[in-house]
């Protein structure tokens, strides 16, 4: 019984596998916004270090009630930096290696991360591209992931009205707001 026993959790355990190493390469979050719900697959495999960077972002809730600040209806919409009010959000770690020689590009439904001009400097900041980028792959913009439910709220986001504020341009006029971001099963 004990042998039977061993044999059925070690099948068990092989049926399985390929699911959990399949769900660790390409993780999957859920940003819950004040304009709906996006849902995006993470490329681990492909991005290992930005995609661990932006999950212990998630992890940490730092992406909690922060903003879209950046909206560009042609190009992206980008957040994770600012709360309300265009206050930057406290909380930020150490910038990261970029990973843009990947093979995933920016084109659009993307998600990528935004940086300085410093090709290492990204931290918690993000973009979602709306348009192929394909400017942005030849300057070392790393993209890891892909929307795979939601860009009906994404192509809403780029649709708001945008402004100047503090001296940031294309800034929504009415905040549109990361509710939170949570890693969710397949």
């Amino acid at each position: 019984m004990k042998r039977l026993f061993l044999i059925a959790l070690l099948f068990g355990t092989m049926l399985f596998a390929p699911a959990f190493a399949q769900d660790n390469k390409t993780p999957r979050v859920v940003l819950d916004t004040s304009a709906g719900k996006i849902t995006i697959e993470l490329y681990a495999d492909k991005s290992p270090i930005t995609v661990k960077n932006f999950l212990q972002y998630v992890d940490d809730k730092h992406y909690d009630g922060t903003i879209f600040h950046r909206v560009i209806a042609d190009f992206m919409i980008q957040g994770g930096g600012f709360e309300p009010g265009l206050k930057q959000k406290k909380g930020v770690r150490e910038a990261i290696k970029n990973e843009s020689g990947n093979g995933v590009r920016n084109e659009r439904g993307f998600i990528a991360m935004a940086r300085t001009k410093e090709l290492d400097s990204a931290t918690c900041q993000f973009y979602i591209n709306v348009v192929d980028n394909k400017r942005l792959d030849s300057a070392n913009y790393c993209a890891f992931g892909k929307v795979i439910d939601g860009m009906d709220v994404v192509d809403a986001i780029r649709r708001v009205d945008t402004g100047e504020q503090n001296g940031m341009e294309n800034v929504p006029v009415k905040d549109v707001v990361i509710k939170t971001v949570r890693r969710v099963a397949k």
